[in-house]
């Protein structure tokens, strides 16, 4: 099951993968982990970009990436300091490109721009009050397709910076236990103007389960547009 937004056509894959295409340039955002594709091997990917060390998934990478595609990862994310096994960067067969807070490229005409991603002492912390994703070590990614725009914040609250931000998607984590609760969600996704919110980032493993019927219903009330997707990658491209 996809949705369509205007000439883009958006999947949830499962965890934080989701990918977005208009019919020609297709961008994938936090490709695997946890095995979500483990029975998909697209390869259609022109760009793929990853938002922190959490998310980085070589494997993940190869099985999105088109031959030719820009992988674009944060610059934080060493595989050496990760706590599993996981390829370094350098060793990708793929245009690689860092990425830096702040940082607005464009690849095929599709504008970047990575924005902060942090949780905040008021949000998710563990017990002795540190924050999960600590300022300065992840970011999400505003996506402009020529004149229509998708967000994904990766692992954050609702931090200052994005005041102002605006958006047509707001592909919306929904967990609560690493990332916004459902009601900053709801509330970010009015500031942002959102016409479509995607719920991802939801059931992958017990720590992420959610009511994603009940934040749908709360999204409605808004009078926003929300889409829940089928994760099952079996049908996908």
């Amino acid at each position: 099951m996809s949705v369509t937004y205007g000439d883009l056509t958006i999947d949830w894959l499962g965890y934080a993968t989701s990918r977005i295409t208009d019919g020609e340039r297709v961008v994938y955002v936090d490709p695997g982990r946890y095995g979500v594709l483990d029975a998909y091997d697209a390869r259609d990917g022109d760009l793929v970009l990853v938002t922190h060390d959490d998310h980085y998934d070589p494997d993940g990478i190869d099985r999105v990436a088109a031959p030719g595609a820009v992988v674009g990862i944060f610059e934080g994310i060493d595989a050496g300091e990760i706590d599993r096994e996981s390829r370094p960067v350098e060793e990708l067969d793929h245009e690689i490109r860092r990425i830096g807070i702040g940082d607005a490229f464009e690849v095929d005409g599709i504008a970047v721009e990575a924005i902060t991603a942090y949780n905040t002492a008021e949000g998710h912390t563990r017990d002795d009050g540190t924050p999960y994703h600590p300022e300065g070590e992840g970011v999400g990614y505003r996506l402009d397709f020529e004149g229509t725009t998708v967000f994904y914040p990766g692992d954050s609250d609702v931090v200052p910076e994005y005041e102002g931000l605006t958006a047509d998607v707001f592909l919306a984590p929904i967990d609560d236990a690493f990332t916004m609760s459902p009601d900053a969600i709801v509330e970010l996704a009015e500031r942002l103007g959102a016409e479509l919110v995607v719920p991802v980032h939801y059931d992958t493993f017990e720590a992420l389960e959610a009511d994603e019927e009940a934040f749908a219903e709360d999204v409605r009330s808004r009078g926003l547009r929300v889409e829940v997707l089928d994760p099952d990658v079996a049908a996908r491209p």
